[in-house]
């Protein structure tokens, strides 16, 4: 980047760094003031609007959001396997961020409190209930692997692609190497050029991203006071209401805005690394004193049949499964993840410098897919060998999607009950945080358009979220549900901004690749 254009880079920065773009302040904080102000008014339009949305995205688009998945990680991996794969992010000869520091705070911010609220249940309600790619007997132990395949599934290697393999390349080269800002309308760059830089489009793709990642952090939010509430009742007696999750709330609120106001150096690398040797602490009492071979037994068998059945999974539709089982599992996982897409990918390529192209992909859509499984076998797995041995009987509470209860009841029985019980709600809450307070910081990112966001800013989007969560939970946990569908709906536009990412991502990790000498330019024709 010449001189010239730095300066008026900086300069158009500095600008928008004092104020925030006009469009996406606008659009997203006027986005949350309807959606309450409407549920005020009226809380079963809203929830009968957003249903009807829901399910008809979900008919409509779910093909298109699996296919999109599938591809970006095929893609991801072969861009690995290139001499691409070699290029560094940044230009920078050593990361920035240790590796041990560097992996946790990917696996706590993409896997976040949705895989600790899931991990539990989810692999329970798919042994009761047999997945529709499966013909086992429900409740077998036939069932055992494929219910842990199901649940791998939808948190593995095409969940965690979508969110930071393809989409981090393109942003990190054209950030670093081209000097434009970590915003979702960068992604949109190499097909539209500089007009999609300025202007109300511009500004509309960035508040539909933050709008949508608004609606997928609320939720977890809302969520997660509800399960400790109901936590802290059923252990202790405490009160379980409003009073008590507005208490939650509040604590979880100064976490996640403090961590976040100290920035990514200090706050979210403390939480992501506490958080980090939490989980690996509860992970060695459960395999130790739990039933050891059951688990060992239940992961390969259950990554044997993820493997085997990988893309019979991946390319389940309506045509070939209830209409009702993909709306509310694969197509709402999958766009939940689609919506988060833009917004990791900054929060990435922000972390990544210094690392090769290779090393963040294998990160991201590899390595912490495999740690995700072997996580949901440990907490999943023992509440299926409970489930199977007659301990307890999730099978209602499940079909009533009663996952803050099958969490409950799965740890409770784990070896250290009451005390495993507050450490998983402990670990869960600092999950939470460390996506509160990453997403504060990339929607700060993106108001004002370069990576070191006013303090004051990330904490305003931190308290917003907190307060709308607290909104949501007065009116009823079903709003809260609802705007959970709404991120369903939101994946249609975010979609459109990470597509082309499945051709645009190669082409800069090869353009990174040729301006490094890593690859002879007579010999890649590939446009940067």
């Amino acid at each position: 980047m010449s001189n010239d254009s730095a300066k008026s880079h900086s300069s158009s920065q500095s600008k928008t760094s004092r104020w925030g773009d006009p469009v996406v302040l606008g659009i997203s904080i006027g986005f949350i003031l309807a959606f309450v102000a409407l549920s005020l008014y009226d809380i079963d339009m809203v929830a009968s609007g957003i249903s009807e949305g829901f399910a008809w995205t979900a008919k409509i688009f779910g093909s298109y959001f699996q296919l999109l998945l599938l591809l970006t990680f095929v893609i991801a991996i072969g861009v690995t396997i290139s001499p691409a794969g070699n290029a560094r992010v940044g230009n920078l000869d050593s990361p920035e961020i240790s590796t041990f520091k560097w992996l946790s705070i990917i696996m706590c911010t993409l896997l976040a409190g949705g895989g600790v609220f899931f991990a539990a249940g989810e692999p329970v309600y798919h042994f009761v209930v047999t997945p529709p790619a499966f013909d086992t007997e429900a409740g077998s132990h036939e069932a055992v692997s494929d219910a842990l395949a199901q649940s791998f599934m939808h948190w593995g290697f095409l969940a965690w692609a979508v969110l930071g393999s393809l989409t981090a390349i393109v942003l990190a080269h054209l950030h670093y190497d081209k000097g434009h800002s970590l915003r979702p309308r960068t992604l949109l760059y190499p097909v539209l050029g500089e007009k999609i830089m300025s202007g109300w489009f511009g500004g509309l793709v960035d508040a539909l991203c933050v709008i949508a990642v608004v609606a997928g952090t609320v939720g977890p939010i809302g969520f997660l006071a509800t399960q400790v509430s109901f936590g802290l009742h059923e252990l202790f007696g405490t009160p379980e209401g409003f009073g008590t999750q507005l208490i939650v709330l509040a604590v979880l609120g100064v976490v996640y805005v403090t961590s976040a106001v100290s920035g990514i150096e200090r706050g979210i690398q403390i939480l992501s690394r506490f958080n980090v040797f939490l989980a690996l602490a509860i992970a060695a009492v459960i395999f130790v004193f739990g039933p050891t071979l059951f688990l060992t037994n239940a992961f390969f068998q259950g990554f044997g049949e993820y493997l085997s059945s990988f893309f019979t999974m991946a390319t389940m539709t309506s045509e070939t499964a209830p209409e009702w089982w993909m709306q509310w599992w694969t197509v709402f996982f999958f766009a939940w993840f689609i919506g988060y897409g833009p917004l990791m990918a900054i929060f990435v390529a922000r972390i990544s410098r210094g690392r090769t192209v290779r090393q963040m992909i294998v990160a991201v859509a590899i390595l912490a897919p495999i740690a995700t499984t072997i996580w949901f076998t440990l907490l999943g797995g023992s509440g299926i060998y409970y489930q199977l041995n007659g301990v307890f009987d999730l099978t209602d509470a499940l079909n009533n999607f009663q996952f803050d209860v099958a969490t409950l009841t799965v740890a409770q029985a784990l070896p250290g009950g009451t005390f495993m019980a507050l450490a998983i709600l402990l670990l869960t809450t600092i999950f939470v945080a460390t996506t509160g307070d990453s997403m504060s910081y990339a929607i700060a990112v993106v108001g004002t358009g370069h990576d070191d966001p006013n303090p004051f800013i990330r904490a305003f989007w931190g308290i917003a979220m907190s307060l709308m969560a607290g909104i949501l939970l007065y009116m009823g946990a079903g709003q809260i549900s609802a705007l959970q569908q709404f991120i369903v709906i939101t994946a249609i536009p975010v979609s459109l901004v990470l597509l082309p990412s499945l051709w645009t991502g190669p082409q800069a990790a090869y353009a990174m690749a040729r301006e490094q000498g890593l690859v002879p330019k007579e010999k890649e024709h590939a446009r940067s």
